[in-house]
């Protein structure tokens, strides 16, 4: 919270005080909400009845609305107003809108997922590089394979014993 003194003649200035507050947190009365949101209070009562809107509640079971369900609120108007959509197609956008969001989350834990699979098989496949690069020598006798040190030693060797 912060205040600011506002200047007038003779050092009395007005007090203003400035809180700032979650953009979830119901805050709003229904009159102050639908002023914002530039509607009808029975409007929001119809909006919160479809499930359009859910406004928090007071412990008297007073309706208060948040800065997001405003802004909510304004959306659903500039659908209906401007895209001509009607509410049971502004219920049909919200539904897709939030399986989207669900959807995005899961890609996003998905790929953060994979990256982390990824890195492990990378840090596994290092390990085992180091590990056998000290067994592995070129052998250069008859034939130009790749063997592993213990059966280079000894070009005689039978094809039993190895």
């Amino acid at each position: 919270m912060s205040e600011e003194a506002t200047g007038g003649r003779g050092g009395g200035g007005v007090r203003q005080t400035r809180i700032e507050v979650a953009i979830d947190r119901g805050v709003f009365m229904i009159s102050v909400a639908a002023e914002l949101a530039e509607m009808h209070p029975q409007t929001l009562r119809m909006y919160e009845s479809r499930g359009l809107i859910e406004p928090s509640r007071s412990p008297k079971g007073t309706r208060l609305y948040s800065q997001a369900d405003v802004e909510q609120l304004r959306r659903i108007q500039q659908m209906t107003a401007e895209l001509g959509l009607n509410l049971a197609g502004v219920e049909r956008v919200l539904v897709l809108e939030a399986q989207m969001d669900d959807l995005r989350a899961q890609m996003q834990a998905t790929e953060e997922a994979a990256a982390a699979a990824r890195a492990e098989l990378e840090a596994e496949l290092e390990k085992l590089r180091r590990s056998m690069s000290a067994d592995i020598v070129r052998y250069s006798g008859t034939t130009t394979a790749i063997v592993l040190a213990a059966d280079a030693r000894s070009p005689f060797k039978s094809a039993r014993n190895r």
